[in-house]
């Protein structure tokens, strides 16, 4: 069995080969035995038994050498596909939507393989299925030894709703939530809880782009300024700092996220886009985008998306997802069938149409 320990120097995750008492990192050169303090010894473990690792690191036996990992290249991605299979809340093109989304990463983006990580109802692996553990798992794996020069992708397509917030650290007063496969019994994954654990810590030199496709999602990862552009392609960045003065920007890194909708928006789950098949209409539409090659800056992108989904208002407005249960947890049903309109997000304010987009 593949086992993994930290590095005891840069807390980088490293691949001890079978059989091996001690390994050597290939980022700081810091030799580190094959075991591991209390402190990771819960998320290494998960890991070891289930977590591919590659993302450029190679495992050393005893007289090799490695180069280190070159600054640039090195990247990863997570993405969540969740249905709800057999609920009243079941979906039909989130799985559709993870596999497109790593069919892109992999073939235009290059993005290894064994790099990318899948959370879907119908991977074989229980803990792939994404429950509010598995998917707490993987953004740890997610972030594990980031370093500059990574470039990171946090792909969700399910269920998002709104919940009260008590901490004064929303400008609408609500908290926005992704919904685990298991959200009825465990809970809510709440956007302060994204914020601390793929933002926060990202490290200067990295970049994270997030693509959500889910209801309520303008600020789903809490980050700092908002886009605020109309239908003519003008914008202006929003300062969404909470007003308790909480930190929600990144330990130096780039975060920017396309997101589905606005906060009090919902987002459709339709086959009126593909004509084939049932799709988020945000990953649809943002796929297109880039393979259509409007995808050279972040402002083409969005508008881009913006236009596709509008062209096909008329029709999504009978196809948009919500439930009785979106209704009460929300704020009641005002907004049903309202149209949706992807926004950006960001760390730090930018020139949209200046800044080239890369993963």
């Amino acid at each position: 069995m593949v086992k993994f320990v930290e590095c005891t120097n840069c807390h980088t995750t490293l691949q001890l080969p079978h059989g091996a008492q001690s390994i050597r990192c290939a980022v700081c050169c810091a030799v580190t035995s094959g075991t591991t303090g209390p402190r990771r010894t819960r998320l290494l473990s998960y890991m070891n038994n289930y977590f591919p690792m590659s993302v450029g690191r190679t495992p050393l036996a005893a007289g090799q050498t490695i180069q280190a990992p070159s600054a640039f290249g090195r990247k990863r991605a997570l993405i969540i596909g969740i249905t709800y299979k057999k609920t009243k809340n079941e979906l039909k093109g989130c799985i559709n939507d993870a596999n497109c989304m790593k069919y892109l990463l992999v073939n235009r983006f290059k993005f290894p393989q064994d790099s990318v990580l899948m959370l879907t109802e119908e991977e074989r692996d229980p803990y792939r299925i994404p429950t509010k553990h598995n998917i707490r798992m993987a953004m740890h794996w997610l972030m594990q030894g980031v370093q500059s020069g990574d470039s990171l992708v946090f792909h969700y397509s399910g269920h998002g709703l709104q919940q009260r917030n008590y901490t004064f650290d929303e400008i609408d007063g609500y908290d926005e939530t992704l919904c685990p496969l298991d959200f009825k019994t465990q809970g809510m994954i709440v956007d302060d809880e994204l914020n601390a654990t793929i933002v926060r810590p990202l490290p200067r030199g990295a970049k994270l782009h997030a693509i959500i496709d889910a209801c309520h999602s303008g600020t789903m990862l809490d980050l700092p300024f908002f886009c605020r552009m109309d239908r003519t392609g003008r914008y202006a960045w929003e300062d969404h700092h909470p007003l308790t003065g909480a930190w929600k920007g990144t330990s130096g890194g780039e975060v920017i996220s396309f997101s589905g909708c606005d906060d009090h928006q919902k987002s459709a789950d339709t086959d009126i886009l593909s004509k084939v098949t049932s799709t988020g209409a945000m990953t649809f539409s943002f796929i297109q985008a880039i393979e259509r090659g409007h995808g050279i800056t972040y402002g083409s992108i969005l508008n881009a998306i913006r236009s596709f989904i509008r062209s096909s208002d008329s029709d999504l407005g009978s196809n948009i997802v919500t439930s009785l249960l979106t209704m009460l947890i929300t704020r009641g049903s005002d907004g049903f069938g309202m149209r949706q309109e992807p926004q950006l997000t960001a760390n730090e304010p930018f020139d949209v149409y200046t800044r080239k987009f890369s993963l």
